[in-house]
């Protein structure tokens, strides 16, 4: 029985017009993308929307360097975005730009209604300001010594050595990043949004299913610290909207980016016969769904709810956060050729490779997840290529040849087809849920099964024996009446190969409910290749022409694989060897990084003198198993700043990674600070 159709509006993250994407960027239009394709598969009705975002500061500064207009830069950066996602597949029903009429209508509407019902507020305030260029400076525009550490160079919002938090007001000798001049203090009057009306609707908004649990329990922290009044206008100039009745003050982009998503689908509503109020007024019976990164999930589920619900619109169903994504086990790096731009990846690779890696690693958590390009080129070669494409390559020479592409009257193996059919429904439940790494296990376990058919039967050496046309017409329909459902299945993740598989199997574009029905007694056309394998030189090249800088950063540590695969390092001098001062340590303290996957943070004792470390070995190790025991340290190593803190010394680590990581010294009478020799 057919399910009731959804009606839903989906929307992606809009990418910020100040830069090109990469393939971070890409894991949450791919996971969008894919959930898009199947609710559409389904029979539902399903619009895809999404922008550039053009206001701001950055924006700004950058038209300037160039020479340009912030329009002419907003709208070269729209036609270079909207060219990567349309080769990646990424296949939006309205792409628009926040720097629109319907953007301004919808800003200046929901501001007008939000200080009309009081949930808006005026006060002056203080803030730096650009004597040579006349304007105020964001906080990430001004760059001084931290008012805690004294570390040089920090942004005016937090230190990056220590991670202490201040104003920019308390930078030690500031300079202004946009001139080099001394800022000066300056008062401006600005409009606050009083997120605390909304605390109570809020409290009770995030606990309603509409959110993933472990973004529910990060909002805990907030609603614990009180939610504080927002700062939504800036001053000129400014390249963004006006207030109205409000010269010279602008609304801040956080404000009119997230009425992007609304603003592309008015303009939608504008080219079709959908209506925009009854998707999007309150009240709506319809579904609204926000894919986006979990670094902005604060303004997604609570300012941007509680400015829908201020100023009569509908708030949405589910708002659904992804992960980062790491490359090699490491954070893209421009030094080491893995900051791979969505351009450069498709110069040398094909766009559904990414897609279906991206599917086999994403679940409906948060996690981040890592592009290991070893297991990235095996994992797609051997799935898709070595498993899927191959049964029909396999098949569709015989039928094409001997056959004239007439597949047989009936499924010569009815258990095994009924067992693929029988799948249909767990998939299903697996994409509804943004399970992709579920659903993926499950097609290439029934792949492997089909494989093994193909092998036990081995058409191959039917095709030498006598009076056998009808059994080896049997088993190659069969073959192909599995491939169709695996890329039926696959057909979310894969629509370039599915396109070219409905072409191959001369059939009308494959919906979900077609996995009912085989395919007997049918024509179907010459198989043309539909994937090739990933060639390590591929992946070389593109790797090669992402590097920006052949130099490691200084005191960068980077983890290396097998010496087959990593060259010994040039050889250094005994005197050099030398230098090295290892102490042994006692682990006095141990405790988890917020932040961070793979690290602990060890205060170690080297006899009389304490030091603060982030060691990478939270796989092996929990914090209670270390406290108390001793390890071995290098004592001498500079200092290494990190977002999290500074890291004074390093712990010395063996084994070949994950549990098996040792390191712990024998407790042999050995004390704190002892020299290892």
């Amino acid at each position: 029985m057919q399910d009731k159709q959804r009606q839903i509006l989906v929307s992606n993250a809009l990418p910020y017009a100040n830069g090109p994407l990469h393939i971070g960027h890409l894991v949450g239009y791919i996971q969008a993308d894919i959930w898009v394709r199947f609710q559409k598969m389904l029979g539902n009705e399903c619009h895809y929307v999404c922008a550039d975002d053009t206001h701001g500061t950055p924006i700004m500064l950058r038209a300037q360097k160039e020479g340009i207009t912030p329009e002419a830069l907003i709208e070269a950066m729209s036609r270079e975005h909207q060219a990567d996602f349309t080769d990646f597949a990424v296949a939006f029903d309205n792409y628009h730009s926040t720097h629109s009429p319907e953007n301004q209508e919808l800003a200046n509407t929901i501001y007008e209604a939000l200080d009309n019902a009081g949930h808006i507020n005026k006060r002056t305030i203080k803030q730096a300001y650009d004597p040579e260029k006349k304007m105020f400076l964001p906080d990430r525009f001004i760059r001084g010594e931290c008012p805690k550490c004294g570390a040089a160079d920090q942004y005016g919002d937090n230190c990056e050595v220590c991670g202490a938090t201040y104003s920019p007001t308390d930078l030690k000798n500031p300079v202004s990043a946009v001139s080099g001049a001394t800022p000066i203090e300056k008062e401006s009057e600005h409009y606050f949004f009083k997120l605390g009306d909304f605390e109570k609707l809020l409290h009770e908004w995030t606990r309603a299913g509409h959110l993933q649990a472990e973004v529910t329990n990060k909002l805990d922290e907030w609603f614990e610290a009180g939610l504080q009044e927002w700062d939504i206008s800036r001053d000129a100039p400014y390249f963004g909207f006006e207030i109205p009745n409000a010269p010279g003050k602008f609304f801040y982009v956080w404000l009119d980016a997230p009425m992007g998503y609304l603003a592309s689908f008015k303009n939608l509503c504008d080219k079709t016969n959908l209506n925009f109020d009854d998707w999007c007024k309150a009240g709506s019976d319809k579904e609204m769904i926000h894919f986006i990164g979990k670094d902005i999930i604060y303004f997604h589920a609570l300012f941007w709810p509680a400015v829908l619900e201020g100023s009569g619109f509908r708030t949405p169903s589910a708002v659904y956060a992804n992960g980062f994504l790491t490359v090699d086990g490491q954070k893209m790096s421009k030094s080491r050729g893995t900051f791979i731009k969505a351009r450069t990846y498709l110069n040398h690779l094909n766009p559904e490779y990414l897609r279906y890696y991206f599917s086999a690693k994403l679940g409906s958590g948060i996690d981040d997840i890592d592009l290991n390009l070893e297991d990235f080129s095996a994992r797609v070669n051997s799935d898709l290529v070595g498993k899927v494409v191959n049964i029909a390559s396999r098949c569709a020479g015989f039928i094409k040849k001997r056959f004239d592409g007439q597949l047989s009257e009936t499924v010569q193996d009815p258990e095994l087809y009924a067992a693929l059919v029988a799948a249909n429904e767990s998939i299903k439940t697996a994409y509804d849920n943004r399970e992709y790494s579920r659903a993926m296990r499950e097609i290439m376990t029934l792949a492997d099964k089909v494989n093994q058919y193909i092998d036990d039967h081995k058409p191959w050496v039917i095709a030498k024996e006598d009076n056998s046309d009808d059994k080896l017409q049997a088993v190659c329909s069969m073959g192909i009446n599995c491939f169709r459902l695996l890329m039926l299945y696959l057909k979310p993740v894969l629509p370039v190969m599915a396109k070219k598989t409905e072409a191959f199997l001369n059939i009308e574009a494959m919906q979900w409910h077609d996995a009912d029905t085989a395919l007997t007694n049918h024509k179907i056309n010459k198989f043309k290749p539909l994937m090739t394998r990933i060639e390590k030189e591929s992946i070389e090249k593109m790797i090669e022409d992402s590097k920006v800088d052949l130099e490691a950063t200084p005191n960068e540590t980077v983890v290396t694989g097998p010496l087959a695969d990593d060259p010994i390092a040039d050889e250094i001098s005994f005197e050099d060897f030398m230098k090295v001062d290892l102490r042994i340590a006692k682990i006095v303290k141990a405790g988890h990084v917020e932040g961070a996957d793979k690290l602990l943070q060890l205060t170690l004792d080297i006899g009389g003198e304490t030091r603060n470390v982030f060691a990478g070995i939270k796989s092996a190790y929990a914090p209670e198993e270390l406290e108390g025991k001793l390890t071995v340290m290098v004592a001498n190593l500079a200092p290494r700043k990190m977002r999290f803190g500074l890291s004074e010394g390093m712990v010395l680590a063996a084994g070949p990674g994950g549990k098996d990581l040792f390191v712990l010294h024998p407790d042999n009478g050995a004390e704190p600070g002892m020299k290892v020799k």
